[in-house]
């Protein structure tokens, strides 16, 4: 049974996660309209130009609001008064294995970032891997490389997919 301590957890995190992702997917109009502004307010201001969006974040945004959808039917799932506690249970695992999908595919993103120093994108599908690298050259040793490294953290066989993408 989900206790109140846990549900408020669950509730805050959500939150949170909702406002990381509004903040991420944010529109730059208004960062130009800043830097229109301080054009015309000071002749001698530094600026600095806004930087295109990836098309990695672009996944990432993408993912994130799959995810979110699937937690938020999750949360309702949890406080529906008309379900059986095994229902409850069932949510609140589902939910669990969610948070820590993202948890495995952040940690896979760190390590190939600090072991090879690649920008990636990776998404975990049950016993599928995918994962995407920004770089301009495409190397099969490299991405059997990687395909070695995700593999040493899992017990079972995985099936790992490596694509690289220009930048």
């Amino acid at each position: 049974m989900i206790n109140k301590q846990k549900l408020w957890f669950l509730t805050l995190f959500s939150l949170i996660l909702v406002l990381g992702v509004y903040y991420v997917t944010m529109p730059t109009d208004l960062l130009e309209k800043v830097k229109v502004e301080l054009e015309n307010n000071k002749d001698e201001a530094v600026i600095e130009e806004v930087i295109e969006e990836s098309p990695l974040t672009a996944m990432r945004v993408s993912l994130e609001e799959e995810r979110q959808e699937a937690m938020d039917v999750l949360q309702e799932q949890l406080t529906n008064d008309k379900l059986t506690s095994e229902e409850k249970n069932n949510a609140y695992e589902e939910l669990k294995y969610l948070n820590e999908l993202q948890g495995k595919e952040e940690s896979i993103e760190k390590k190939l970032k600090k072991e090879f120093d690649l920008d990636c994108f990776t998404k975990i599908d049950n016993k599928n891997i995918s994962v995407i690298c920004v770089s301009n050259e495409h190397d099969a040793n490299l991405a059997n490389k990687i395909m070695r490294i995700i593999q040493n953290d899992y017990k079972d066989r995985m099936d790992i997919t490596v694509k690289f993408q220009k930048k």
